[in-house]
């Protein structure tokens, strides 16, 4: 248990300490976050602008590692995971047989292995995951729809989740909130989608026909 101690307290890791601690920390945010029906990794997105001549060459190696188009916070949190794994185990191994490695070279070699493992790891976990937008469908459309609050309840502070299909039949899951004058929407109530705004859906208590239209529409 000591020698495990004295690796991870060596300054040659110490790099990779911190990446791991960055990780938990912004899981650990984004998983309190979750469970108050707001999702942290909403405000970043799954595009990134890059500026300047290498635009193509930083853009394309984005794109190729993020293969399941996951929002870049939960990529982040990949990264650093893989970076911090790969680093810690190089630099065990390397203590193992008493042949010190820099930890810049420690840092090159997790590095480079966690983008491809990265890439690896976000196509997967996007296929289990819910979509939250479609390349075949504006989210603009969604207004008008009728879903079933997934996380929440919506109410007029953080957005909670709801659950809704497009013309196609599939299902998505989008940012909502209570409209202004209508009561909170627990989880499981059905909601109409009336408006949309920068951040999420305006979403009030769906009634009467409105239901029946969306029942008829999930039986077909």
């Amino acid at each position: 248990m000591s020698a495990i101690g004295d690796l991870l307290l060596a300054p040659d890791v110490r790099p990779f300490a911190v990446a791991a601690a960055i990780m938990v920390t912004l899981g650990g945010i984004e998983l309190i976050s979750m469970l108050i029906g707001f999702s942290i990794s909403e405000l970043f997105g799954k595009e990134v602008a890059v500026e300047g001549d290498n635009h193509g060459t930083l853009e394309g190696l984005f794109l190729w590692v993020n293969a399941g188009h996951l929002p870049l916070l939960i990529l982040l949190i990949l990264v650093l995971g893989y970076f911090s794994i790969i680093g810690f185990f190089t630099q065990g191994l390397a203590h193992a047989i008493g042949l010190p490695v820099p930890a810049w070279v420690a840092g090159l070699v997790a590095g480079v292995w966690s983008l491809p493992m990265t890439r690896v790891t976000s196509r997967r976990i996007a296929r289990i995951i819910p979509r939250d937008e479609s390349y075949a469908v504006d989210e603009a459309d969604f207004v008008g729809h009728v879903g079933e609050v997934s996380v929440g309840p919506l109410d007029h502070g953080l957005p909670g989740r709801v659950r809704v299909k497009d013309v196609f039949g599939n299902w998505h899951t989008v940012p909502a909130r209570a409209g202004p004058e209508s009561d909170a929407l627990p989880v499981g109530a059905d909601v109409l989608l009336v408006d949309r705004d920068a951040k999420s859906f305006i979403a009030v208590a769906a009634r009467g026909a409105v239901i029946e239209q969306r029942q008829s529409s999930n039986r077909a």
